[in-house]
């Protein structure tokens, strides 16, 4: 009975409230320092852009999509199962848009859903590690959709000062307020239509950075 309770509509609406409440808190107190000014410029004024960044950054993300001030909307791939709901419900608050799929499972619907979404005049976001890992190892799916679609992808992450970091497969970091931020904004990639898999480790070294 609890757990039908909890996985209700209105049950995981209102976490997803409170969640984003959570972190309209952890922005209004941090102090907020941007690396990659210039690669944030190129962002605002190009094309819809695919926006990497590793699961582990997950719960911040929608905090930089905040700061990027973008003129034009973006669409999220988030996962099928029920976090990646609730995930996507959270970003909902934030006039993130999402797709429902993966890099793995569900992925070639999810990946056609971005495609069209870039082609529509959007900017796309997703975890080139996600949903399951392995950890900082990117999947194929988003070297692979800058290769369909001729976008370009702006490597990016979140980093506060103050957070926990989970004992998760993936370390996430659930940021706390009151501390120092950074928003990481990485030279935007190019990735070749006949040699996307060359791209890969060029990819995984930008979001490592």
């Amino acid at each position: 009975m609890f757990k039908r309770f909890i996985k209700s509509h209105t049950v995981q609406t209102a976490i997803a409230w409170l969640a984003a409440s959570y972190l309209r808190l952890i922005d209004r107190t941090t102090r907020w320092q941007v690396v990659g000014d210039a690669n944030l410029a190129a962002f605002s004024e190009g094309p819809p852009c695919i926006l990497a960044f590793w699961h582990e950054t997950l719960p911040s993300m929608p905090l930089f999509w905040v700061h990027t001030h973008s003129k034009i909307g973006v669409s999220a791939l988030v996962s099928l199962h029920r976090d990646g709901q609730l995930i996507g419900t959270i970003a909902k608050f934030f006039q993130i848009d999402v797709a429902h799929g993966s890099s793995t499972r569900g992925g070639a619907a999810g990946l056609r859903a971005l495609l069209k979404t870039l082609q529509d005049g959007r900017h796309v976001g997703l975890t080139p590690d996600g949903p399951r890992g392995p950890r900082r190892q990117a999947a194929p799916g988003v070297a692979q959709l800058a290769a369909l679609s001729g976008a370009r992808i702006l490597p990016c992450a979140v980093n506060t000062a103050r957070a926990v970091q989970l004992n998760s497969w993936d370390r996430m970091r659930v940021p706390l307020p009151f501390g120092r931020g950074k928003l990481v904004f990485e030279p935007l990639i190019t990735v070749p239509r006949q040699d996307w898999q060359a791209a890969i480790p060029g990819i995984e070294a930008a979001l490592t950075a």
